[in-house]
């Protein structure tokens, strides 16, 4: 290729990073419009120009890889798959719009499904069946706001201010692209914010404008049930038969350890676990609100048969997240002081174990080895951040910074510190370290205040809380939409409450006899 082809090619591709900056952006400020817009047309414009720009922007970034070479290299089949895929979010429109509750239903069925897409270079295990309900709810909300007009007689839309909260969600979407402008691996730092940031950030604006029950909370829980029962059958199925269907690096790393850990259906023993653990979490709430023997009695046969699962995947980060959000719950139950003084008691009592035993536990080893490489990946986020305190290396930036200054290979280089504070010091320095713990003191205490008193609200607290404590051992916060499922839901059930307390004796009265008879016919749910 001649110097004239070399500069051209060399400007294409300057103009197509550039734009695509642009884009990451433009999302990011459309995501952020949706949450703290005022005007209803404003935010389902807002809505719609999301959900057209990220596909456009994955398309542009996975153009070229070898997953999309079928449709790259056949147009009328591309053609014929995007029809398809509009049509059945037209339907899935109407149907969402029609009955709301089952956008909510779908979307708890959908949390746990991925599907692996290259992008950027990598394998991501994406949430495509999510996508789908989203874009879907995302229609159903824009379509009667934009036109003015709907499928059935409007009712009014019940108005919510935008509080601290959302502020700081989009405060974080925006700096994540913003910050990724100069990050060393913008493509990673693009696939975060289009597969993750973006998207979620519409689910949480559609979920917490739903009307949310007790009820509906109890109906999610029942969904979330019937997967966790499912994937746990198919963990047995996998420990009795030594073989694992999905994730060849568990596959391999299986080969060379003498414990075998299962997956399930997720790729991440990890991820299933912190799945496991949230469902556990709900049915400890249900168990220990209801007046119900058999209600409880149920609860605790069920979660047995998880706790069963759970320990199949060895997971640590799991099990310490489920301990975490069974100590909240017991705070919010009997009080802080009992919940202490239980925590001390098994504090107390590993203590003894660790004394008696230290090479059970792993103490006669290194504390990378007994971490699992976590302390060294520390050690290396803590000096990443120490050379660029202020602004850090830039969105999605530590695994490329972390191999350079390491000088570690690929293979060893993860994709974040498996501590989310670790990982968001190093890549966006102080500013977005205080927003993460800014975002973090808003929502806890969002959700704990007059959680006591409702069992669905002291369930969502509570796997809040365990989330966090996973994040802290395998990161991964705003990456996860159960973090911005739990938050809307749970700021919708707060305002609900904070409604609640302006209402007259006999509206009172009438709620709570209508909640006593959803509680009658629905015994699950908390």
């Amino acid at each position: 290729m001649d110097a004239a082809g070399t500069g051209l090619t060399v400007g294409l591709s300057t103009f197509g990073d550039a734009s695509q900056a642009v884009g990451v952006i433009a999302a990011a400020l459309f995501a952020a419009l949706v949450l703290l817009a005022r005007s209803p047309r404003v935010r389902a414009f807002a809505m719609l120009a999301a959900l057209v720009l990220t596909p456009v922007l994955l398309v542009a970034n996975i153009w070229s890889t070898p997953q999309f070479e079928p449709l790259r290299e056949r147009p009328a089949l591309a053609l014929g798959a995007a029809v398809a895929a509009l049509v059945t979010l037209g339907i899935s429109a109407f149907v969402f719009h029609r009955r709301p509750e089952l956008f909510v239903l779908c979307a708890a069925a959908a949390l746990p499904f991925r599907v692996p897409i290259e992008s950027g270079g990598d394998t991501a295990n994406l949430l495509l069946p999510l996508y789908l309900v989203i874009a879907a709810g995302g229609l159903s909300y824009a379509f009667v706001r934009l036109r003015g007009v709907g499928w059935r007689e409007e009712e009014p839309e019940p108005e919510r201010e935008a509080g601290l909260l959302e502020w700081l969600l989009a405060g974080s979407l925006v700096l994540y692209a913003l910050q990724a402008t100069y990050s060393s691996d913008f493509d990673h730092a693009l696939s975060q914010e289009i597969f993750f940031y973006v998207p979620f950030a519409l689910l949480f604006a559609l979920l917490v404008r739903i009307e949310w029950t007790p009820r509906l909370v109890g109906r999610c829980l029942l969904v979330l049930l019937a997967l966790a029962v499912v994937f746990v059958g198919v963990g047995f199925v996998e420990y009795a038969k030594r073989e694992l269907l999905l994730n060849p690096k568990v596959i391999s790393s299986n080969q060379f350890e003498t414990y075998f850990r299962v997956n399930s259906l997720f790729f991440d023993p990890n991820i299933y676990g912190r799945f496991l653990a949230t469902v556990m979490l709900g049915l400890a709430a249900v168990a220990l609100w209801s007046r119900r023997n058999d209600v409880a009695a149920a609860c605790a046969a069920a979660l047995g048969l998880l706790l069963a699962g759970l320990v199949l995947t060895l997971s640590q980060s799991s099990f310490t997240a489920l301990l975490a959000g069974l100590a909240v719950l017991g705070a919010l139950r009997w009080g802080k002081g009992r919940a202490i003084a239980v925590a001390g008691g098994f504090a107390l009592a590993a203590l003894i174990v660790v004394l008696a035993a230290p090479g059970a536990v792993g103490l006669d080893q290194s504390l990378d080895k007994n971490t699992s490489g976590r302390s060294e990946l520390i050690r290396g986020g803590v000096e990443l951040f120490a050379d660029r305190p202020l602004t850090g290396h830039g969105s999605g930036a530590f695994r490329r910074e972390y191999r350079d200054s390491e000088k570690a290979s690929s293979e060893r280089a993860a994709a974040a510190s498996h501590t989310i504070a670790i990982t968001v010091a190093a890549e966006q320095g102080i500013v977005g370290l205080g927003l993460y713990l800014a975002l973090l003191a808003v929502a806890l205490a969002g959700l704990l205040r007059g959680a006591r008193h409702d069992a669905a609200r002291a369930a969502l607290a509570a796997a809040f809380v365990a989330l966090v404590v996973h994040t802290l051992l395998y990161a991964a916060f705003l990456e996860d939409p159960l973090a911005w499922a739990l938050l809307a839901a749970g700021a919708a059930l707060a305002a609900r409450g904070a409604g609640e307390g302006t209402e007259s004796a006999e509206q009172r009265a009438r709620r709570r006899a209508e909640a006593a008879r959803d509680a009658e016919l629905e015994p699950a749910g908390p």
